[in-house]
C-alpha cells in the first residue's frame, strides 16, 4: 500500500512556524483504527485523511490520541495541497466531515475556510481546570464552553505568553480543550493559546476550531465581524475571522515543507 503522504505548515507565512499537519491522499475512506495507528506515528497535533467523493471530498481528522470533529488548520493543509498537487481545480473545495460540509476558497497567497461558528455560552467552570492553570502572576477569569472548549481571559498579552499550564493535571479536567485569551496589540485584534493534553497535544501551535469560538467571543465584545488574531505558541500564527451568522470564515497561508509516500 502507497499512499502519497505531505507535512504542511498551515497558517504560516515561512517553513517552520503556524501549525504542522500530515496530510494522507486516499481512494476512499479508511480504518479509523488504521488512520490512528498513523497519526500516532506522524506525531503531529493533526493528521489529515482525505479521499475524493462523487461531490468533493471526504475528510477526517486524528490527532496522536483521537479523532476530532473539526480542525482547522489541517483542513487549510489539505486544500493547500489538493490545488498545489493539482488533484483539483474546484473553487471551492467542498469537504464532508464530522462537522457537515466545509468550503475552502483561495484569495491569492491565503486560504478562506468556511467554519461553523463556536458559541461560548455559560456553564459551570469543570473541577480542577483553574487548579491546573493556576500561577501567582496571572489571574484567570473563566467565561464559558464552547462545544467542548473552556475559554479562560486573561488581562494582557504578556500573561498569556507566561501562563504554565500543569498539563497532566489538565489532562484529567473533562474538556476536550482550552483556550486562553487577551485582548491584542497592534495589528492584533486579540491573542490566545491552546492546550488540549486530553487529545494527545500538549500545546496546540495554531487551532483553527479554537477561533470559531474565539471569533464568536470577541466579536460580541469588540463589536466587529472581522479581526485578527495571534496565537502565541512558540512557532506562532496568525488568523484573519470574519463572522456571518452561524459560520466563520478563517483565513491563512500555507506552505509544504515535505512529500512522500506512506508505505506501511
Amino acid at each position: 500500500m502507497t499512499i502519497r503522504t505531505y507535512k504542511v505548515d498551515a497558517f504560516a507565512d515561512a517553513p517552520f512556524t503556524g501549525n504542522p499537519a500530515a496530510v494522507c491522499c486516499l481512494d476512499g475512506d479508511g480504518d479509523a483504527e488504521w488512520m490512528q495507528r498513523v497519526a500516532a506515528e506522524m506525531n503531529l497535533s493533526e493528521t489529515a485523511f482525505v479521499w475524493p467523493r462523487s461531490e468533493g471530498f471526504g475528510l477526517r481528522w486524528f490527532t496522536p490520541g483521537a479523532e476530532v470533529s473539526l480542525c482547522g488548520h489541517a483542513t487549510l493543509a489539505t486544500a493547500h495541497i489538493l490545488w498545489e498537487s493539482g488533484a483539483t481545480d474546484d473553487e471551492p473545495i467542498a469537504f464532508e466531515s464530522a462537522s457537515g460540509q466545509l468550503l475552502a476558497r483561495r484569495s491569492g497567497a491565503t486560504i478562506e475556510l468556511d467554519f461553523p461558528r463556536r458559541r461560548v455560552v455559560a456553564a459551570p467552570c469543570p473541577n480542577g481546570l483553574l487548579e491546573s492553570m493556576a500561577s501567582a502572576e496571572v489571574k484567570l477569569e473563566w467565561e464559558g464552553v464552547a462545544q467542548g472548549y473552556g475559554v479562560l481571559r486573561v488581562d494582557s498579552v504578556d500573561a498569556v505568553r507566561a501562563l504554565v499550564p500543569d498539563l497532566p493535571r489538565l489532562a484529567e479536567v473533562e474538556l476536550s480543550g482550552v483556550i486562553v485569551t487577551a485582548g491584542g496589540e497592534g495589528e492584533f485584534d486579540f491573542v490566545s493559546r491552546f492546550f488540549a493534553p486530553a487529545l494527545g497535544v500538549p500545546e496546540d501551535p495554531v487551532t483553527g476550531s479554537a477561533h470559531c469560538a474565539l471569533a464568536d467571543y470577541w466579536g460580541e465584545r469588540l463589536d466587529r465581524s472581522e479581526m485578527v488574531g495571534r496565537q502565541l505558541s512558540a512557532r506562532g500564527g496568525t488568523v484573519s475571522v470574519r463572522l456571518d451568522g452561524e459560520r466563520v470564515h478563517l483565513g491563512g497561508r500555507a506552505v509544504t515543507v515535505w512529500r512522500g509516500e506512506w508505505v506501511g
